[in-house]
C-alpha cells in the first residue's frame, strides 16, 4: 500500500492597506488545498499514522472527535482513499449532522458515548474494540509525535524566509511539529500559535511533550471569542470580509482565529516594519456547515 498524497499547498501574500501601511508582507500556506476532505494539516497529522498501521499490518482504525469533527471526516476520507476500515467514537448524544452524514458517506462506523466515558478514550477503545487485533487507535485531532512529525515537514517546504509563523492550536500538535521544523532547519522564524479554547495557557504543556528539543515560541491566549467553537459578531464580520476580500475559504472554529490574531496585532504595531509573516492554514472549512446559522 503506497500510502501518501501529492502535497499542493501554494504561499500567497495577502494585500492589505493595513499591512502595507505598517511595513509589513503577510502570506497564507494555503494547506486547505491538499485534498477536499483530507484536509490542511490532517494530512500532515495523519500520514505517519497511517504508514504506522500499514507498518503493523493493522487494517481497521478508530478515532474520537465531537460531532462536528474535522478529524473525524478527514480520517473517514484517508480510510476510504488508502483502504482502511475505520470507526468513529463520537463524543456525545447521538445526532445527524452534515459533518457526520459526510464520515458516513466515506465508510466510517459511528459510536456515540457520553461526555464522561469520553475522557479516557484509552479505556472506550479497550471497551470496543479489545477483541479486534486489526484496531490501531488513533488520538483524538490525530495528536501524537507521528502527526508532528508530520506538520514538521511543513517548514521543509517553504522556499523563502519569514520572521514569524502563526497557525491555531486545537492540540498543539501542529505548533510543536513547526517548531521541531524550526528548530531542526535553525531558523530565526518565531512560531505563534493561537490556541482556540478558553484560558489557553495549557497550550504550552501540550506543545512542549511533543518538542523534540525546548525551544522559544509564542502563546496568544487572548484570541478564542468566548472559548472552542464560540463566535462573536466581530469574529464573522471579520471572516466575511477576509472571504470576500481574498476569495480564501476559512473557518470559524480554527482559522479565522488565527487571522483574526494576525489583523489585531498588526494593527497594534507588535510587528516591527518589514517583518514577513507566514499563516498556516489548517484546513478545517468544513466547520463552516455547522454554524451557517452565525452567518446570517
Amino acid at each position: 500500500m503506497d500510502i501518501d498524497l501529492k502535497i499542493f499547498s501554494p504561499v500567497q501574500q495577502i494585500n492589505n492597506p493595513l499591512f502595507a501601511d505598517r511595513g509589513l508582507c503577510v502570506f497564507i500556506k494555503r494547506d486547505d488545498l491538499i485534498h477536499p476532505i483530507i484536509s490542511g494539516n490532517k494530512w500532515r497529522k495523519l500520514k505517519y499514522l497511517l504508514k504506522e498501521a500499514h507498518s503493523q499490518n493493522k487494517t481497521h482504525l478508530v478515532t474520537f472527535g465531537g460531532a462536528y469533527s474535522n478529524h473525524l471526516l478527514a480520517t473517514a476520507g484517508a480510510a476510504a482513499r488508502f483502504g482502511f476500515k475505520v470507526t468513529g467514537i463520537v463524543r456525545g448524544e447521538d445526532v445527524n449532522n452534515n459533518t457526520l452524514f459526510m464520515c458516513r458517506l466515506h465508510g466510517m462506523e459511528l459510536i456515540f458515548t457520553d461526555r464522561e466515558s469520553y475522557r479516557d478514550k484509552q479505556a472506550l477503545f479497550v471497551k470496543y474494540f479489545a477483541g479486534d487485533e486489526n484496531a490501531f487507535f488513533i488520538d483524538e485531532g490525530g495528536a501524537s509525535p507521528e502527526a508532528a512529525r508530520g506538520c514538521s515537514e511543513l517548514i521543509n517546504e517553504l522556499t523563502e524566509s519569514y520572521d514569524h509563523i502563526f497557525c491555531a492550536s486545537g492540540t498543539g500538535t501542529m505548533a510543536a511539529g513547526i517548531i521541531n521544523g524550526i528548530t531542526a532547519n535553525k531558523l530565526p522564524t518565531i512560531l505563534h500559535s493561537i490556541p482556540v479554547f478558553k484560558n489557553g495557557a495549557f497550550m504550552a504543556s501540550e506543545i512542549d511533550k511533543l518538542l523534540l528539543e525546548p525551544a522559544d515560541y509564542q502563546l496568544h491566549t487572548d484570541y478564542h471569542f468566548g472559548g472552542y467553537g464560540k463566535v462573536t459578531t466581530e469574529l464573522v464580520n471579520f471572516i466575511k470580509s477576509f472571504v470576500a476580500n481574498t476569495g480564501i475559504l476559512i473557518d470559524p472554529i480554527y482559522t479565522g482565529k488565527m487571522l483574526y490574531a494576525i489583523y489585531d496585532l498588526a494593527g497594534k504595531n507588535y510587528f516591527k516594519p518589514g517583518s514577513r509573516i507566514l499563516a498556516i492554514h489548517s484546513g478545517g472549512i468544513w466547520g463552516l456547515l455547522g454554524m451557517k446559522d452565525k452567518f446570517n
